[in-house]
């Protein structure tokens, strides 16, 4: 006959606390490597979606720009030290949004007018210096806002404003 193993009593009560024993390792060990994969994978930066969401929005490429081109050139007199001066500009206007080149276009006279006054308000030694002419630039940017969002348009659609021609005399 085959020997068969004899279980005592002794050996009969240790073979649970043994079977308890490894089934508490390995729940600490899946605990231990849960916990450690959830941590590298929060450091690394996957379980950030709003971070995630920024990354990709900030790779999205812009669109190309639209440039509008307000012709003829801006020609203002303005009194320059007991003698009347000229000021001649060329301004193109930048977007990437062509919905407001077609508000720019449409509201050409009232973009015109605003830059005329505004120009034509000038004092000669303000802008002969670089920081008044980006005074001068950064106050005709707020004034074709001015007049994109009273059209029905979005103002922050207007990015840029470009002298491509300052002539004074």
């Amino acid at each position: 006959m085959a020997d068969v193993p004899v279980l005592n009593a002794a050996d009969a009560e240790a073979a649970p606390a043994k079977s308890k024993k490894w089934l508490i390792i390995g729940i600490a060990a899946f605990l231990v490597v849960a916990g450690g994969g959830a941590a590298a994978w929060l450091l690394m930066g996957q379980g950030d979606t709003h971070g995630k969401k920024e990354a990709v929005k900030a790779k999205e490429p812009l669109a190309p720009p639209l440039y509008v081109a307000l012709d003829p050139p801006f020609v203002v007199n303005f009194d320059g030290e007991q003698l009347v001066r000229f000021l001649q500009i060329t301004v193109q206007v930048m977007t990437r949004d062509p919905a407001t080149v077609e508000v720019l276009k449409a509201n050409d006279p009232v973009v015109r007018n605003d830059l005329l006054m505004l120009f034509a308000n000038q004092k000669y030694e303000v802008v002969a210096a670089r920081a008044g002419k980006e005074k001068l630039r950064s106050d005709a940017l707020a004034a074709i806002r001015h007049v994109v969002e009273s059209s029905g348009g979005k103002a922050d659609h207007v990015e840029q404003v470009y002298f491509t021609s300052f002539v004074m005399q």
